[in-house]
């Protein structure tokens, strides 16, 4: 039990409201050979239930944000390192800190479970630098204000240079590098891995996670807009630089995944995470309809059955969640 009141409602808040999160991250291990799926999906699981947890805590005020928020966050890195001394404490700068061995355990049980797989010797440093990319670019992100906008840019122009992507896409694909995270976890359950395949998939998934922010901007955009606040989308001079890049975005993720190893099982990652988006019921109408007709058509004909299969998904979910506040 964590004993913080706050640290532990954070922790609850998220188990409860993103466990789908953790669900569908942990899918990922169908591609991981039997002996190894157990270690694999423990490791994913336990991750995302990090991250999740992390990433609110991050968004918490403090005095000392961005420090704060890069120490909170090191317990990711940590987590994906079976051999290096983790960091003694998380939340020197956090004004909550009694979470009774909460992330410690978490970072120990990824640590162990990663430590059971026969490539983490040959992924370790991508996955590392993939990581890092993540902690750096949420932390930035939670501690940026308009005025410092400029600030997040030159640096991800920075991490941008010498990448396929321009700095708007590089920084979204930052934000959610914990998918990338999870396609190497799985990548260390083959023992033919090499480094070379690592850095490909890493490619690849940072394309994929772009995708999935620039998506995930455009079908709250509405909601965004009323709450005074324009999400991802504000990186940009307007909506049709925006549609474009996506597009761009698209294309480019297709081709990439489409020369991984395994690149069918890679193709339908990327399809599910497009359709997950395009199938919610804001992607038809205002900005976000043409827009998904667009990413539809760079897609076809894959997406039109897995689309299908999200938006039944959707209404099941609805009326699972009618049923629960029916019976409360």
């Amino acid at each position: 039990m964590i004993d913080d009141p706050d640290l532990r409602a954070r922790a609850r808040e998220k188990l409860g409201e993103e466990s789908f999160n953790a669900e569908v991250a942990a899918m990922l291990a169908t591609l991981a050979p039997r002996r190894h799926r157990a270690s694999a999906v423990t490791a994913i699981v336990t991750l995302e239930i990090l991250y999740d947890y992390l990433d609110g805590l991050s968004e918490a005020p403090s005095q000392h944000a961005l420090r704060d928020g890069q120490q909170l966050l090191r317990a990711f890195t940590d987590a994906l390192s079976p051999t290096a001394q983790p960091a003694c404490d998380y939340y020197p700068h956090h004004p909550h800190a009694a979470d009774n061995g909460y992330l410690e355990e978490l970072v120990a049980t990824s640590r162990g479970a990663l430590a059971r797989l026969p490539a983490i010797d040959v992924i370790s440093d991508v996955a590392q630098r993939s990581a890092a990319r993540g902690v750096d670019a949420q932390a930035r992100i939670h501690a940026a204000c308009d005025r410092q906008s400029w600030q997040l840019e030159q640096w991800a122009r920075l991490g941008a240079a010498g990448t396929a992507l321009q700095w708007r896409e590089w920084l979204g694909g930052s934000a959610a590098s914990v998918l990338a995270v999870h396609a190497l976890i799985v990548a260390a359950t083959d023992h033919r891995m090499t480094r070379e395949q690592a850095v490909q998939i890493d490619s690849a998934y940072l394309s994929i996670c772009a995708l999935s922010t620039m998506l995930d901007s455009l079908i709250d955009y509405e909601h965004d807009m009323d709450a005074g606040e324009p999400g991802f989308i504000r990186h940009y001079g307007g909506h049709d630089v925006f549609a474009d890049q996506l597009e761009h975005v698209a294309r480019q993720a297709a081709a990439e995944v489409r020369a991984l190893p395994n690149d069918a099982y890679h193709l339908m990652i990327l399809i599910g995470v497009v359709a997950y988006y395009i199938s919610a019921p804001t992607a038809t109408r205002g900005l976000a309809a043409p827009v998904s007709s667009r990413i539809r058509r760079q897609l076809q004909p894959l997406i039109t059955p897995t689309l299908v299969i999200m938006r039944v998904w959707r209404i099941a979910r609805q009326m699972q969640q009618w049923w629960r506040v029916r019976n409360a």
